[in-house]
């Protein structure tokens, strides 16, 4: 789990890099600095979430060739609703990051 986190975590930093390094910030609002800092853990959660559900040999929704792709969405929705909870912390310390980078300073 930790390697493809690890690698997920790398394409991700890579794509907003981009082909010339590291982007400056567009100028975000706090507002939407937080809005995509709740949304990256929501999605972190879900990933944590999906490998703590891991394949079960009991059906939960009653088996059936959809049952995959379900509770997998069951788990995104779960996500979610813990990330705008409150969740575990990573919204608010990725936002402070994101706030300082965009001003400018080291955080």
């Amino acid at each position: 789990m930790d390697g493809l986190l690890d690698a997920q975590l790398q394409n991700a930093l890579a794509a907003a890099r981009g082909p010339q390094g590291p982007s400056r910030p567009r100028g975000e609002t706090p507002a939407e600095i937080s809005a995509s800092a709740e949304e990256f853990e929501a999605v972190f959660l879900a990933q944590v979430m999906e490998q703590m559900m891991g394949e079960t040999t009991q059906s939960s929704f009653g088996g059936g060739p959809g049952e995959q792709a379900f509770s997998s969405m069951l788990n995104e929705e779960y996500a979610k609703v813990v990330a705008k909870a409150g969740g575990i912390g990573l919204a608010d310390a990725l936002a402070r990051e994101m706030l300082a980078l965009q001003e400018g300073r080291d955080a």
